[in-house]
């Protein structure tokens, strides 16, 4: 029987990306940057990569899925994207933290350090007594730690390859990851009442 096949993405960033990895085998891997637009690139690129793999939607065995930090329409196309797919294949979908896919595969203690928007970064520090949870701060201001480490996976083939280790218990249903609150203010009107 053939190792699960896992498919990792993301879009949380200014990129769409998506991967499928068969064990430790990395089948196909598309990274396409990009400002906008990802809701209309992301399933031709998710289309295109199962096509070039010679596999289909039905072959795979595990999601995985960028949750944030990041950008808020990003991390909300990605997320969605996966909880669909995975509700409609009857497979699990497992979200990951952009500092998590970061850190996959280096060694133990690590800090790691991604941009985000207005000058400010969002990091975690990983190993013995490391908090769980990415932190956000202004760009030059963290805490005393391990010094910064670069990533050595790119994205979707490190969220993969979590996707696949937490197949048998994935947790809970994927949902966005965010440190600050939305930049969009709630309308003042409320909302119009619905009759049934």
């Amino acid at each position: 029987m053939p190792d699960p096949l896992a498919l990792g993405l993301d879009t949380s960033a200014a990129h769409c990306a998506a991967a499928l990895l068969r064990g430790d085998a990395v089948l196909a891997h598309r990274h396409e940057d990009m400002a906008k637009g990802q809701a209309e690139r992301l399933f031709p690129l998710l289309e295109d990569l199962l096509a070039d793999a010679g596999l289909s939607w039905h072959d795979l065995d595990v999601i995985g899925v960028g949750v944030g930090p990041g950008n808020f329409t990003g991390i909300r196309i990605a997320v969605a994207a996966a909880r669909g797919l995975a509700l409609s294949l009857g497979i699990p979908a497992v979200g990951v933290t952009a500092t998590k896919a970061a850190a996959c595969d280096l060694p133990r203690p690590c800090r790691v350090v991604l941009p985000l928007r207005a000058d400010q970064v969002a990091w975690q520090d990983f190993g013995a007594g490391a908090g769980d949870r990415p932190q956000q701060a202004a760009a030059g201001s963290l805490p005393p730690g391990p010094e910064p480490s670069e990533p050595l996976v790119p994205p979707a083939i490190a969220i993969a390859r979590i996707a696949l280790s937490r197949r048998a218990d994935p947790g809970p249903r994927p949902a966005p990851l965010y440190l600050r609150p939305a930049d969009a203010a709630p309308p003042r009107d409320p909302a119009p009442l619905i009759l049934p």
